[in-house]
């Protein structure tokens, strides 16, 4: 299913519900909210508000348990981290210290992920546009595996091989066409996608493939979509991938590995959680007979329970009459891109014990920036907060600082990871000088930046 939308019908989770799911938080009396052994307080004491905070704790027992449930299979099968869910060298780091490879869809991504330790050749390059520069990179890098997602990437990609004088090792990207059920903005295996090669195409493709130049194909890959909690459209185009591989194969070329892709969900209001075991049992029971190399490419499953964002209330702004309050806080769409991009639904947690069992109201949670988009929430039911309350908008591990932008001159916020009892700046808060330290003003506009800067 899609993320739960901004305003959602029935209860919201009460503080005490949302915590019960999330073994790293937990509620103190004294300390208030609590990521693994640390007060979230503390953290904002030092650093104030907007920080992100990552728990080094989950992403290790996640990852554990991924790891876990594949290796029950009795069918190794590679990890990948996707790094455009969160790309920061120490979240990249503490997974490649479990053993995971990444998924990157760029060449800086290609870069980081090298830089944090994961050696190229447990990377695997996706996206659609990959530029020569990008693939000349991953070539030179010894690349573990370029997944081509078009004829035309294809060509480009072989003449860049050749004259580099390196065989690239591919897989073919395959547009199932099968509906993840998920936000349109996130599903990425529909014919009407920019994703992936035609399945009816695909075997004609590889064939062609193995002919060129500079090419060495490996595989398949597939990728459906984000934020899937159901197994049957994996059972679905898994079931497909199958097909093309028998299909291949009779006309006698090999395939050896398959990508199934990631995608798998998680709870971030009431949902069930998308489990690893599952999606274990669907590879094993469509892919396990064909005798192939396997991995997968997570993000959101691994990333998302990790993070929490730290925000402050500014004020509240009184409603219209009969109408909910505003609760404005220092953190907005420019740090948390979510709400805004696809209506999704975070929850909201007073840092304080006091303030988590005040009495419940019914507000709209929205940020600072000039946009009417900048909302975190619309009639959620919450503990009454007033200015000055700090809060925590959970699972934000995800896609949330690594969307982050500078709109409305607002500098990119703390970042922070906890590990245990202990804790540490992993980015400093931007300051707001270096919003305009890279800007140029030409000569014939008449002012430089130290006039311009008005003197303050």
């Amino acid at each position: 299913m899609a993320d739960a939308p901004l305003t959602c019908p029935g209860q919201d989770p009460s503080v005490a519900e949302l915590l019960a799911v999330r073994p790293a938080l937990s509620m103190h009396a004294v300390d208030g909210l609590v990521l693994e052994d640390v007060p979230l307080n503390a953290i904002a004491d030092a650093l104030g508000t907007p920080t992100w905070v990552m728990s080094a704790g989950t992403l290790r027992a996640r990852y554990r348990r991924l790891a876990a449930a594949l290796e029950a299979t009795g069918r190794p099968v590679s990890i990948h981290f996707a790094v455009k869910a969160n790309d920061h060298l120490a979240v990249l780091r503490v997974l490649a210290a479990e053993g995971a490879g990444a998924d990157v869809v760029s060449g800086g991504e290609l870069r980081r992920a090298m830089m944090a330790g994961i050696p190229a050749g447990r990377i695997v390059f996706s996206g659609v546009g990959k530029t020569p520069d990008e693939m000349r990179l991953a070539l030179r890098a010894g690349i573990g595996q370029i997944n081509v997602e078009s004829a035309e990437e294809l060509e480009l990609l072989s003449a860049v091989a050749r004259a580099e004088g390196i065989d690239a090792p591919i897989a073919l990207r395959i547009n199932p066409d099968v509906d993840a059920g998920t936000h349109a903005k996130i599903t990425t295996g529909l014919a009407t996608n920019k994703f992936g090669i035609p399945y009816d195409r695909a075997a004609d493709l590889y064939a062609h493939a193995a002919g060129l130049p500079g090419i060495r194909p490996v595989g398949l890959a597939m990728h459906i979509g984000s934020q899937i909690t159901r197994m049957q459209p994996y059972r679905t185009a898994y079931a497909k991938l199958a097909d093309l591989v028998r299909t291949i194969r009779s006309r006698g070329l090999a395939v050896d590995v398959l990508d199934c892709g990631g995608g798998l969900g998680i709870s971030y209001r009431d949902e069930t959680e998308g489990a690893p075991e599952a999606l274990a049992a669907a590879i094993h029971a469509e892919l396990g007979s064909l005798g192939t190399r396997l991995a997968i490419e997570p993000g959101r499953w691994l990333a998302g329970p990790a993070g929490v964002l730290l925000s402050t209330v500014i004020l509240r702004k009184r409603g219209y009459d009969g109408m909910p309050p505003f609760l404005v806080l220092d953190a907005a769409m420019n740090d948390l891109m979510r709400p805004s991009l696809y209506d999704a639904w975070h929850g909201i947690v007073p840092l304080s014990a006091a303030g988590a069992v005040a009495p419940t109201e019914q507000v709209h949670v929205v940020g600072p920036v000039c946009e009417s988009g900048d909302t975190f929430g619309h009639d959620r039911t919450l503990p009454h907060m007033e200015a000055g309350s700090r809060l925590a908008l959970l699972d934000c591990g995800a896609y949330g600082m690594v969307m982050s932008s500078t709109y409305n001159a607002r500098p990119l916020a703390a970042q922070v990871m906890v590990d245990g009892s202990r804790w540490a700046v992993i980015r400093e808060r931007q300051e707001i000088e270096d919003l305009w330290a890279a800007d140029r003003i030409p000569e014939w506009a008449g002012a430089s930046l130290a006039t311009a800067g008005g003197g303050l």
